[in-house]
Formats: structure tokens, C-alpha cells, sequence
């Protein structure tokens, strides 16, 4: 008996599954599996994983988008082999990919290159923003979390490195860091 099961995922979690769920529900998805985890990577991914553990021969996996599962080209081939290997079908709601044909192979892989594309021109944009904002002299980075008169002054009186580590609630190689900096 075959099963078809969906996958629904945003990136934050201020953002809403709510429209997925909808989505994934009147394709007929017997049980959705959720979460808010970027797709730039499978780590940390625990749903997917455990979905695509529990997917058997028949089975068909249901997505609203292609880039709902991964945002590069090789964690989605791999995705895709993984399911093709177990004998599950992959579709997607919003885009022509159903895996069970040619044509909709052919789309999947033309749609894993534009979404990986995407993530990299954000990435530049990003990138370029932040040269941009520090040759303004507006972009000075995080502020520092250490206090690094507290530490030399915790030195100066006599205190080892595990002790300022310690005090100031802050790792013993970030003390060191400082110290040889002085």
C-alpha cells in the first residue's frame, strides 16, 4: 500500500507554514512532516531525515517547491537518488515535477540549479552590501563581547586565565587571545 507523504519548511521562524500545510493537505498527504530550518544545508534538518527514513517502496513524498527541500544542487540530487534508490516518488504541488516521468526529471534538475543560483546572487548581494556599509564606515561588524580592560586588569591582579575565564563567564582560549594581543 503506497502513502503519500508531505514536507513543509521555511527558513525563520517568524515565517508561516500555514499555506504548505493547506497545500500539502488537499494534495492528499496522509502526514506532513514540518519544520523551520534553512535548506542551504541538510544539517540540523531532523524532520527531513526522518522522513526520508521512513519512506518505503510506493510511497510518494509531496513538497509545495522544489527549493521547500534544498536550496543546493548536490543536497538535492542526493535527496532525490535516496528517494529514487527506496522507490518513493517525489512531486510538488506549485511546480510540474513528478519524478515517476521524464519530463518532470528534467524540470527538477533545471529547478535544483535555479534555486542554488538563487541562494548564491543572495549571498553576493549580501557580501556586496556589507563592502558597500564598510567603506561608508558605517558596517563596524558585532560588538565586542569581551571586555578587554577587564581582562588585562584581571591579569594585572594577579588572576591565571582560568580565573578570568571563570569571572567573566567567557571561554579560557578567548582569555588567552587577549592576553597575547597585549
Amino acid at each position: 500500500m503506497s502513502t503519500t507523504f508531505g514536507y513543509a519548511r521555511v527558513s525563520s521562524t517568524d515565517q508561516d507554514l500555514s499555506i504548505q500545510l493547506a497545500a500539502l493537505k488537499a494534495a492528499g498527504c496522509t502526514t506532513i512532516r514540518k519544520e523551520k530550518r534553512s535548506a542551504t544545508s541538510m544539517q540540523g534538518r531532523q524532520e527531513l531525515k526522518t522522513l526520508l527514513e521512513f519512506l518505503r517502496k510506493g510511497d510518494t513524498l509531496v513538497v509545495t517547491r522544489i527549493d521547500r527541500l534544498a536550496r543546493s544542487v548536490g543536497d538535492l540530487q542526493d535527496i532525490v537518488r535516496a528517494l529514487k534508490a527506496k522507490g518513493v516518488a517525489l512531486k510538488a504541488t506549485e511546480q510540474p515535477i513528478d519524478t515517476s516521468t521524464a519530463a518532470g526529471k528534467c524540470f527538477l534538475d533545471m529547478l535544483s540549479v535555479f534555486a542554488e543560483f538563487e541562494t548564491n546572487l543572495r549571498k553576493e548581494r549580501q557580501l556586496e552590501g556589507i563592502a558597500k556599509a564598510k567603506a561608508a564606515g558605517v558596517y563596524k561588524g558585532r560588538k565586542p563581547s569581551i571586555d578587554v580592560s577587564r581582562v588585562r586588569k584581571l591579569r594585572a591582579d594577579g588572576l591565571g586565565a582560568t580565573e578570568i575565564a571563570d569571572a567573566l563567564k567567557i571561554g579560557r582560549s578567548s582569555v588567552y587571545r587577549v592576553l597575547e594581543n597585549a
